[in-house]
C-alpha cells in the first residue's frame, strides 16, 4: 500500500497523487477528508463527473481547499473503493473529554493507543503542536491536541485495514504530510495491527522543505499563502 502525503492547497501536489495513483492502480482509496459516512453516501457514483461528485460530498462547506485541486485525484482512482478516514471534529474533541482510548473505541490496545508515548516523543509533538498554532495555546490543552493527532492517525490505519480486508489491495491513502509521516503518522499504527503490510509512504516538499519521516520525498514550488499566524493575532 501506498500513503501519499500533501500541503493540502499546493495543486502540485495534488497531481503528483492523481499520477501515482493512475500507476498503482488501487482497488481502494482512503480519504483523510471524508467521513466514513461521506464516502459510504457516494459508494457507486461516477468520480470523474467532478461536479456531481463536489456537490454529493458538500465539498464547498467542508472547508477544504478548492475541489479543482481534489478532482484529478478522485478520477485518477477509477473504480477504487472509497473510504472516509476523517474524524468528525465533535468526535475529535471527545478526546478531551473521554480519553484517547474511549474515543477511538474497540481495538484501542491493537492499534497501541492504550500506551503513552515515550516522554521525548510526547515533548517534541507538544511543541509542534504550540508552533503550529502559532504560540497562541495554553500549555495544558497540547496533551490534547497530541492526542486527537494520534486519533486522526489510528482511525485512517484502521480504514486502511477494513479497506485491504475488503478488497485485498493495493490501497491508496491521501493526506496531510504529517498524517502521513512514517515517524508519527498512519504507518506507525498500521505496523501494530497488520505488521505484515508492506507500506511506502511519499512525502511533498515546498521548495525543499517538509517535517518528519518518509521513504521518499518529491518537491514541489511553495505556493504563496497568507501568514496563517494572522488569524491567532485577530483572535487575541
Amino acid at each position: 500500500m501506498v500513503i501519499i502525503g500533501e500541503v493540502h492547497d499546493n495543486p502540485g501536489h495534488h497531481a503528483r497523487q492523481a499520477e501515482i495513483m493512475r500507476a498503482v492502480k488501487p482497488k481502494a482509496v482512503v480519504w483523510e477528508m471524508l467521513t466514513s459516512e461521506v464516502a459510504a453516501g457516494i459508494s457507486g457514483m461516477d468520480v470523474s463527473q467532478s461536479g456531481a461528485l463536489a456537490q454529493a460530498l458538500n465539498w464547498a462547506g467542508s472547508g477544504w481547499p478548492s475541489f479543482d485541486m481534489y478532482a484529478p485525484v478522485f478520477a485518477a482512482g477509477g473504480a477504487a473503493r472509497i473510504y472516509g478516514g476523517q474524524v468528525p471534529r465533535k468526535d475529535a474533541f471527545a478526546a478531551a473529554g473521554v480519553g484517547l482510548v474511549a474515543a477511538f473505541g474497540a481495538q484501542a490496545e491493537m492499534y497501541g493507543l492504550t500506551t503513552g508515548l515515550p516522554a521525548e516523543e510526547q515533548a517534541a509533538r507538544e511543541a509542534d503542536q504550540q508552533a503550529a498554532h502559532c504560540g497562541a495555546m495554553p500549555v495544558d490543552k497540547l496533551s490534547v491536541l497530541v492526542d486527537i493527532q494520534r486519533l486522526r492517525d489510528a482511525v485512517l490505519a484502521r480504514q486502511v485495514v477494513a479497506a485491504l480486508a475488503d478488497t485485498g489491495g493495493p490501497v491508496v491513502v491521501i493526506t496531510g504530510n504529517g498524517h502521513a509521516r512514517r515517524d508519527r503518522g498512519v504507518a506507525v499504527y498500521l505496523a501494530r495491527a497488520r505488521p505484515d503490510v508492506r507500506v511506502f509512504v511519499l512525502g511533498q516538499s515546498e521548495a525543499g522543505q517538509v517535517g518528519g519521516v518518509y521513504d521518499a520525498v518529491l518537491d514541489s514550488p511553495a505556493v504563496q499563502r497568507p501568514d496563517p499566524c494572522l488569524a491567532f493575532q485577530k483572535s487575541n
